[in-house]
């Protein structure tokens, strides 16, 4: 039995794309390597940070950019970036059954998360606030109370957090953003919470809502990794800081935020 464990463990070691089902059990940077790809999980329904544009097919925004300036920094041109689709209820699991290497989805560190993945330092901060309509009465988080709904992601420290702070509101929670500002739009609550960030984007979509209230929490997005993988989150931090200091994070961080 105790070598069957051990060669599982091994069989599940390699990230991304179908490296779930090799029984290699390089590292992952070596394995990255040598199938020359590195697979990110990123969001498809996210302005600014990961967006599917429709005319094209590809995803845009600044968590796509950052992944690919990572990946050529840490590898060269010899390793391309690939991309799966995850959402903030989805990620974990896609990233500890080795679908993808690495999550760069506006996804906030925190100590429950550390129990289940590895995270990079912070690479953008963001703060939790309140997407309404122009003209609604809530204009901060004190205006919810009994008799108002706010709308919100399923697997988001959002959804958490708005229970704590304004517990006697209604959450209605959806699969992600898109379906969540499609509802707020329908008018099916009050408002929508997530990080100031998410919101930005839907306000450059549709300029009728407006940001209310300032934040109430602090979210400092990472890039995780499987657990353990101590190699590939002291590489990225080592590319991290060097994407910063020669002026590229910067760089893409103006291109898509412009808040």
């Amino acid at each position: 039995m105790a070598l069957v464990t051990t060669m599982a463990a091994l069989f599940l070691a390699g990230c991304g794309g179908d490296k779930a089902s090799t029984s290699k059990s390089k590292d992952v940077l070596a394995q990255i390597k040598e199938d020359k790809k590195m697979v990110f999980g990123v969001k498809y329904d996210t302005r600014l940070f990961g967006l599917k544009n429709p005319s094209t097919g590809e995803v845009e925004g600044f968590d796509i950019d950052l992944s690919k300036a990572l990946a050529e920094e840490m590898f060269g041109k010899d390793v391309k970036p690939e991309y799966v689709e995850v959402t903030s209820k989805t990620r974990v699991g896609l990233l500890n059954n080795g679908k993808v290497d690495a999550v760069v989805a506006t996804m906030t560190i925190t100590e429950e998360r550390k129990k289940e993945v590895d995270f990079t330092d912070v690479y953008f901060d963001a703060g939790q606030s309140l997407l309404v309509k122009k003209g609604s009465k809530v204009k901060s988080i004190e205006d919810l109370k009994k008799g108002t709904t706010v709308l919100a992601v399923k697997g988001s420290t959002s959804s958490i957090n708005i229970r704590e702070k304004a517990p006697e509101t209604s959450i209605l929670e959806f699969e992600n953003y898109a379906e969540a500002f499609t509802a707020l739009k329908a008018g099916k609550g009050d408002a929508l919470t997530t990080d100031d960030a998410i919101l930005y984007g839907m306000v450059e979509e549709d300029p009728t809502f407006e940001l209310v209230g300032g934040t109430f929490t602090e979210e400092p997005y990472g890039i995780a990794v499987k657990k353990g993988n101590k190699e590939l989150v002291d590489a990225s931090n080592k590319t991290l800081k060097s994407l910063k200091d020669s002026g590229k994070y910067d760089e893409i961080k103006d291109k898509w935020i412009k808040n």
